[in-house]
C-alpha cells in the first residue's frame, strides 16, 4: 500500500482540493429548429419545440406581428 514519504503541507492540500471544485459553465445544446441555445432535454424558449414537436406555445409579440 502506498504511503506518502512526506507530510502534504496545508497550503498544497488546500490548492489540490480546490482544482478540483472549479465552476463551470452550463451544459449548452443548439435547437434543431431555431439554432438557438437551450438547456439540453428541455423545451426550446425561442421556438417552444422539443423532439421535433410544438409543446410550449410562443406569445406573439409586437416586433414579430
Amino acid at each position: 500500500m502506498g504511503v506518502p514519504k512526506n507530510k502534504t503541507s496545508k497550503a498544497n492540500r488546500r490548492m489540490n482540493r480546490a482544482a478540483r471544485y472549479t465552476i463551470s459553465g452550463p451544459a449548452l445544446s443548439v435547437c434543431p429548429q431555431c439554432h438557438a441555445l437551450k438547456k439540453p432535454h428541455s423545451a426550446c424558449p425561442e421556438c417552444g419545440y422539443y423532439n421535433g414537436r410544438l409543446v410550449v406555445e410562443q406569445k406573439k409579440s409586437a416586433a414579430n406581428a
